[in-house]
């Protein structure tokens, strides 16, 4: 099983947004048995929380379920457990390479350097704006599902 972890601040917005749309780019490739999706924050601020309201109505938009994706934070064992560790901006790598020891691995990424964008996925938290959060991850979902598909010759 090839294992993808995205990871935000606090797993209710950016994250949660592309583990979801992944998870639908996947099936829709028919790929789940291959491929397995999750999200995780760097803070704790909301653990056990489902994602913003704002997450879950622009992913409903595109008849994309939320359902049962509560935050958690990540834990040093992802590192062990994901290929891919995909941070939403540069803040957010920094602190994914401090909590996992600073492992310089190239497992470890920010997600819109897989696009000619190669900037910070902005979060809706604080911008309001999740239609331009959503098509930016859209982007970068697929422009990642193309690696993993290139990478593990699906």
């Amino acid at each position: 099983m090839i294992r993808v972890l995205f990871v935000c601040l606090g797993n209710i917005c950016r994250s949660p947004m592309a583990e979801a749309k992944m998870r639908d780019l996947v099936a829709q490739e028919n790929l789940s048995d291959k491929i397995e999706v999750d999200s995780a924050a760097t803070s704790t601020n909301h653990i056990g929380e489902p994602p913003h309201h704002g997450t879950q109505e622009k992913l409903r938009e595109y008849g994309i379920s939320t359902t049962g994706m509560e935050a958690r934070q990540l834990k040093k064992g992802d590192f062990e457990q994901f290929e891919y560790i995909v941070g939403m901006d540069d803040s957010n790598i920094g602190n994914i390479n401090k909590m996992l020891g600073n492992p310089d691995s190239p497992k470890i990424f920010r997600f819109l350097d897989l696009t000619d964008h190669k900037k910070d996925v902005p979060d809706p938290y604080y911008t309001g704006d999740f239609q331009e959060t959503y098509d930016l991850v859209e982007e970068g979902c697929q422009a990642l599902l193309q690696k993993i598909k290139q990478e593990h010759m699906l």
